[in-house]
Formats: C-alpha cells, structure tokens, sequence
C-alpha cells in the first residue's frame, strides 16, 4: 500500500504490519545518473520489498498484513557532494529531527513498527541514531531499524562506490529512461577507483571533490541491467526477511 496512492479511510481499514520509509539524497551521481538516483533507488528496493513481504511465506504468510509505504524523503546528509551543481544537503540535526518526526506521525495511527530504507551512505550514521531514539521512546512505544539497499546484496556489495556498478545497475533495471547511457563511458573513464584518501586507517577527504573529479567512484559499465534485477531480489528480499522480524516485535 502506497501511502501517496490511497485514501485516509484505506489506511483506516487496513490491516498494517510494519510500514517502510524510504529516505534518499538529492546529489550528484557523476554525468550519466540523476540527483535523484538514492531517493529512486530506495523507493524501488522499498516497493519491491513490501511485494516481497505481502507475496511470502505460503501458510506461515497467511495472516500477513499489508506493508505501508511511505512517501520517500528526498534530502539527506549529503554535504560531502556540495561541490557538485544541484546537489541539496541538510545537516544532520536537521535530518534525524525530521525522518524521526515522520515516522512518530505513523505511530499516532496504530502503525508503530518502521523500517527506514536507506539509500544513501551518508545517511548511515544519522538514520542508525534515528532508529535508536524512536524505539526508546518510552510515549509512543514503536519500533524502528534502519536498511541500507546495498548492504543487503551479497558478494555484490563489495563493488559498491558511487554512481559505480551497483547504483548505475539498479538504476538501468527500473528506470531505465534516466540513465544518460551515451555519457557513461565519459562516466567510468574518469572515475576514481575508491572511495576517500586514505592515510593509516583515516579518510583524508571530507568531500567527494577532493578524490574524483566527475564524482563517480567504481566503473558503471560493469553495472547492466540484469545485474539490476540480481540486486533488487536480494535487497527485497532481505527487506522482507528483516520486515517480518520487526513485526513480530512486541511492544514496550
């Protein structure tokens, strides 16, 4: 159920299980992915996921509900890329107050068991701090954990850079139109092939600038469309797996 797609009184009578939060970044992602690129792909991995979770589990599945998912939140932490046009960031402060916010505003209507899906590195850290605080937040009772797409691929996620193979790969197995194909070649032969500069275990770059020149790290032409689709089934997966856990969770 797409929270955006629905009337009040569908989410009224609906049997809700655990709802999904996807949380991107309007950022750079080199010259041949859209700003939108972790808002896009963390909606795809979320609405798959709740078709994951809805469609699974034959007899043991059966008394599932739904899966709510909510209108994605398209600004993050993402300071790092502010050398690149159109990139917008907030600070964290700014970020945790707001996704933390709009996930107690579920909580008022009976859904109190969440899962943010992350796309975007950047906001690891500040989404983690998120989860924390609104599961221990003894008003309300609700419960909350946060899922990065491209932590939950496998082997694959050893590739992962930025607007590289996995991104560029997701991005062409399910929005194929917004991948500027005839720039990306112009993309891998001027990415950086790690992410940082490293000096005995400490990254020396604060901004993405300061290491790749077109902000791509990791070759995209190693991420084609079938990949894609091998990475969305296991992040969906995976999603599924981790959302049937959160809502069996009991309350406070």
């Amino acid at each position: 159920m797409r929270l955006s797609e629905v009337a009040w009184t569908d989410v009224r009578d609906a049997d809700v299980d655990v709802a999904f939060v996807p949380v991107g970044s309007t950022e750079q992602h080199g010259p041949h992915a859209p700003l939108g690129t972790d808002t896009l792909n963390a909606v795809a991995v979320a609405e798959s996921g709740a078709d994951a979770y809805e469609g699974s589990g034959g007899e043991s599945g059966a008394d599932r509900g739904e899966v709510a998912v909510a209108p994605p939140i398209p600004v993050g932490v993402a300071e790092e890329h502010r050398a690149f046009d159109g990139t917008m960031w907030v600070s964290p402060e700014t970020f945790r107050a707001y996704v933390r916010e709009s996930a107690e505003s579920l909580v008022s209507h009976g859904v109190d068991r969440v899962v943010f899906v992350n796309g975007h590195g950047g906001n690891v850290e500040a989404l983690a701090e998120v989860a924390r605080r609104f599961s221990r937040d003894p008003d309300h009772g609700g419960y909350g954990v946060a899922f990065t797409w491209f932590d939950a691929v496998g082997d694959h996620a050893s590739d992962m850079g930025h607007a590289g193979p996995l991104e560029t790969a997701l991005l062409r197995a399910t929005n194929p139109d917004l991948v500027r194909e005839e720039r990306v070649d112009e993309a891998g032969a001027g990415a950086a092939d790690r992410w940082g500069e490293w000096v005995a275990g400490v990254n020396l770059a604060h901004d993405s600038d300061e290491f790749t020149d077109n902000g791509v790290v990791g070759d995209p032409r190693e991420g084609d469309a079938e990949r894609g689709e091998i990475l969305l089934d296991r992040a969906s997966d995976a999603l599924a797996e981790l959302a049937a856990a959160v809502a069996e969770r009991g309350g406070k």
